[in-house]
């Protein structure tokens, strides 16, 4: 069975689900597909114990008033859980189900160019000729496992944080290893050192974790804050990062009064989230002695809350290891607190080393660790791997992995050079990493429905990112990476997590700029893209 359509769009997360809403309203023939079997994208795949956003609500969700309207978060920070019930209101609000195609793992897609249509290929053997394809695979969805020798033979449950049993898993009594503190690590760390028997927490580096100050509300307190709402997904769209309430200060932080710094950096520290981080100075991250300002505040407090000394140096080293803010905070409830227990252990890898994963635990240079489960919170091949997972063909023939082997190359994160129709929502080279997600599904969104619109009307059926324009926005990224202190961590802002990737920034660091650059292009007619 096959079918054909205007619009396919890949990934039912934030993204994919607005698009499939606005493509509906313009009167598009279109259909999403998704690996899974309901909505939600990330968050239909993670369940693991502790997982939940760090961004706070109401800027993660919908601004649409025919969802907000009925639906109270219960919490600043929502878990698994309760996105899981969001997006199935969302479902139901917006009638998306409809019009989805569930379990559907796309695995091939070739584009004909006498046609001009995308031929696409299915798991289960399902094709579909579509005129355009949407990729909303998001930038978290190609799960990252090291080659450990001997992973295959661990007797016991073992499982990536991004791909954790539906059913769920009990470390009641147990004997926990958990492979990774990024943020998946953070909050599994946070929830196995509450009943597991022992939790033995294997870090390569330490991860800069900030307070998340987590807030209930009740459903009185959701309802009267409503009024603000128009407003606030306003302030939303218009700020640097897609978060209402974060306004940093102009001013270098090295040239404030040491007093008004710390009162700022208190401030921040109580109102908790990613304020300490990007709400406080503009060049938190950008200049070295404002840099090590941030991080001597977060160093300090976080060894206050350690009773070991010796625990110091290995999660808040006096010197950093790399930038404050260079790889990405995690937030956290009682992340740190969870090392004065007994019943936690931590493993400095840089010390020693993993040599082998046992039938029993994990093998150790010096020792071996009796473990019941293992966790591997070992994150993602973020931005570009969600694509290159699929055989996507370009029209000379080669697959994008093959293509973005020397490194990723897009015009605006949106359009590839010799892949014809394909266009990128969420993707490697836009803001992505920096960018709220519902903020960016529904601002990038409506440019991508702009544009199809706009082709419609002038009976266009062929767009495709020229190679100038993608080596200019490749050069525009070198330059803004360039111009921060990113470059200076091995992140995966950076790709620098994943073996033999090009090390390259794949995150535009600055919304409002990268809007700019959007709407030149709108308003010259569709600058750096051929159309025909």
């Amino acid at each position: 069975m096959s079918e054909t359509l205007d619009v396919l769009i890949i990934g039912g997360g934030f993204s994919g689900c607005y698009q499939l809403y606005r493509l509906r309203q313009e009167g598009f023939n279109v259909r999403l597909y998704d690996a899974g079997d309901a909505l939600g994208g990330v968050w239909h795949w993670n369940c693991y114990p502790g997982a939940r956003v760090d961004s706070h609500v109401p800027n993660y969700e919908f601004s649409m008033p025919e969802v907000w309207r009925d639906w109270c978060w219960s919490e600043r920070f929502p878990g698994w859980e309760e996105l899981r019930a969001y997006f199935e209101h969302v479902d139901k609000r917006l009638d998306l189900s409809k019009d989805v195609r569930f379990n559907s793992r796309i695995i091939r897609a070739e584009f004909d160019e006498s046609g001009r249509y995308w031929s696409v290929t299915c798991q289960d053997g399902h094709q579909t000729n579509t005129r355009f394809l949407l990729s909303c695979v998001g930038f978290a969805s190609k799960a990252y496992i090291p080659e450990f020798a001997g992973l295959g033979s661990f007797k016991g449950p073992c499982h990536h944080t991004a791909r954790w049993p539906q059913h769920g898993l009990s470390f009641s009594d147990k004997r926990v290893g958990i492979i990774g503190t990024g943020a998946s690590g953070v909050q599994v760390i946070q929830e196995a050192s509450e009943d597991a028997a022992s939790v033995t927490v294997f870090q390569r580096t330490p991860m800069i974790a900030l307070p998340m100050q987590q807030r209930h509300y009740s459903e009185a307190q959701y309802q009267a804050w409503k009024a603000e709402f128009p407003k606030i997904f306003q302030l939303r769209d218009a700020s640097g990062g897609g978060l209402h309430d974060i306004n940093p200060d102009r001013r270098a932080a090295w040239s404030v009064p040491e007093e008004e710094r710390s009162a700022k950096f208190e401030a921040a520290w109580r109102e908790g989230g990613f304020q300490f981080w990007s709400g406080t100075y503009s060049d938190i991250l950008s200049h070295p002695d404002s840099n090590r300002l941030a991080y001597e505040f977060w160093r300090d407090k976080t060894r206050a809350r350690l009773e070991d000394p010796v625990l110091h140096e290995k999660l808040a080293p006096y010197e950093p290891l790399h930038p404050f803010g260079a790889k990405r905070p995690s937030l956290e409830q009682h992340y740190y607190e969870c090392f004065n227990q007994n019943n936690v252990e931590l493993v400095d890898l840089k010390q020693t080393r993993i040599e082998a994963i046992t039938p029993d635990g994990v093998m150790l240079k010096d020792r071996h660790i009796d473990l019941d489960i293992l966790v591997l919170a070992t994150g993602f091949d973020g931005s570009s791997g969600g694509l290159t997972r699929i055989d996507l063909r370009s029209v000379k023939g080669s697959s994008i992995g093959e293509n973005w082997q020397q490194g990723v190359r897009t015009w605006l994160g949106i359009g590839v050079p010799d892949f014809p129709n394909l266009l990128m929502l969420y993707g490697p080279q836009s803001p992505t990493a920096f960018w709220n997600g519902p903020t960016s599904a529904e601002v990038q969104g409506d440019w991508i429905v702009d544009l199809l619109c706009w082709m419609r009307k002038k009976r266009l059926t062929r767009i495709e990112a020229s190679h100038s324009a993608a080596e200019s926005w490749n050069d525009h990224m070198e330059e803004l990476a360039a111009s921060t202190l990113l470059p200076q961590a091995d992140s995966w802002y950076m790709g620098a997590n994943i073996p033999g990737k090009t090390r390259q920034l794949l995150h535009h660091s600055g919304v409002q700029s990268y809007l700019r650059h959007c709407e030149e292009c709108r308003l010259k007619g569709y600058d750096g893209f051929d159309v025909s």
